[in-house]
């Protein structure tokens, strides 16, 4: 019995999934040119400065996890013992 196909099974509905994230991502940054912000903070108020510092947080986060699951890690045989 074979097993059915999924959209994301294709690598061209990949890549087209990929693309237009990166179109939103872009057209979201955009849009930040239509707003006008009330910071309390000189440098909240550039450009990009949301989009960096969340891609900055993520980053971090990620780094923080790989770090955290050396020290977290148990052995493949933990619960057989």
């Amino acid at each position: 019995m074979s097993e059915r196909k999924r959209w994301l099974d294709h690598p061209r509905n990949v890549t087209r999934l990929y693309r237009a994230l990166w179109v939103v991502g872009f057209a979201l940054l955009l849009g930040e040119l239509l707003v006008h912000k009330h910071e309390d903070i000189a440098f909240a108020a550039r450009f990009g400065f949301y989009a960096l510092y969340g891609f900055l947080a993520c980053v971090a986060l990620v780094l923080t996890a790989k770090a955290l699951r050396r020290v977290l890690k148990r052995p493949e045989d933990y619960y057989e013992r």
